[in-house]
């Protein structure tokens, strides 16, 4: 594993200050040496000239969240962070690697949840480079290398939670958003490790069932809404029955036999329950004809 060494390049300014003063001397050297006719010092200052122009290849820039990596013949020397004008070995190669935070968003895929049913799923990742040295000499290309493994990594947890959850506690796709965004960020995390890369944030930003079988679904959902709703208002008319007869006997209104309390039950279960407004019928006889 090749980590990240921090290299101090030299401030660029002072270098660039210097080769133009020694370049000044050096054209002023030729120019003298030509009037004069004297060879030797003409070729000191044509050496000195060389060997500042070449000194001027080793200037680079480095901008604020950049680094630069350096190699010398293929070996890594380390990283320069310092941002402005810098200096280094003319030999080096300065290869720039953002540092900024980027962000994107994986393509749709298709995969099965944990039931066997077909979603459709796709996720948006942040990340940043926090090891230039890993980026650039683990992985053969660090931003190609970032969109495939999160989508594999989407893909795979895909399938370990099912799209709803039909049992209390279950964590599904669609209803514990934190806990899987969470999950898919510690996922793409283990897979970019060695890449250098830290991944801020990923959270879902589409998950839909496949058109072929969103039909089905959304009816068994509607479904499920009208048994948990009928559910509920059976409950609740029987709790109001109950406490009609309670009331009924406690101040004592009525005395009424088993068979007239089945009788008055059933029919404020169906005034309750009924989905339509029910027709009252006036009773004008008695309470037993």
């Amino acid at each position: 594993m090749i980590s990240e060494v921090k290299r101090d390049a030299l401030p660029g300014i002072a270098v660039l200050f210097v080769l133009v003063v020694v370049v000044a001397a050096a054209l002023g050297g030729a120019i003298w040496s030509a009037s004069q006719d004297k060879q030797a010092l003409a070729i000191v200052s044509s050496v000195i000239l060389a060997v500042a122009a070449f000194l001027l290849a080793g200037l680079f820039t480095v901008s604020p969240n950049q680094g630069r990596v350096l190699q010398l013949f293929g070996a890594y020397r380390g990283t320069a962070r310092e941002p402005g004008l810098r200096w280094a070995n003319p030999f080096y190669t300065k290869r720039a690697i953002s540092l900024r935070v980027r962000n994107f968003e994986t393509a749709k895929l298709k995969v099965n949840d944990k039931r066997g049913n077909p979603v459709e799923i796709a996720c948006i990742v942040v990340w940043r480079v926090v090891d230039t040295a890993e980026a650039a000499f683990q992985v053969d290309n660090y931003e190609n290398y970032v969109h495939v493994q999160s989508e594999a990594a989407l893909r795979n947890l895909a399938t370990v939670y099912p799209y709803d959850a039909h049992k209390e506690g279950e964590v599904a796709l669609s209803s514990h958003t934190a806990e899987v965004s969470a999950k898919i960020r510690t996922e793409i995390q283990d897979r970019l490790e060695k890449a250098g890369v830290e991944v801020i944030e990923a959270r879902v930003s589409h998950l839909a069932y496949s058109p072929e079988i969103a039909a089905a679904m959304l009816r068994r959902q509607q479904a499920a809404a009208v048994v948990a709703a009928r559910q509920t208002i059976v409950e609740g008319a029987v709790g109001m029955v109950e406490h009609a007869l309670e009331l009924l006997a406690s101040k004592k209104v009525l005395d009424l036999d088993e068979e007239r309390k089945a009788t008055m039950v059933s029919n404020l279960l169906v005034v309750l329950c009924s989905e339509q407004n029910t027709q009252p019928v006036v009773n004008t006889g008695s309470l037993y004809r």
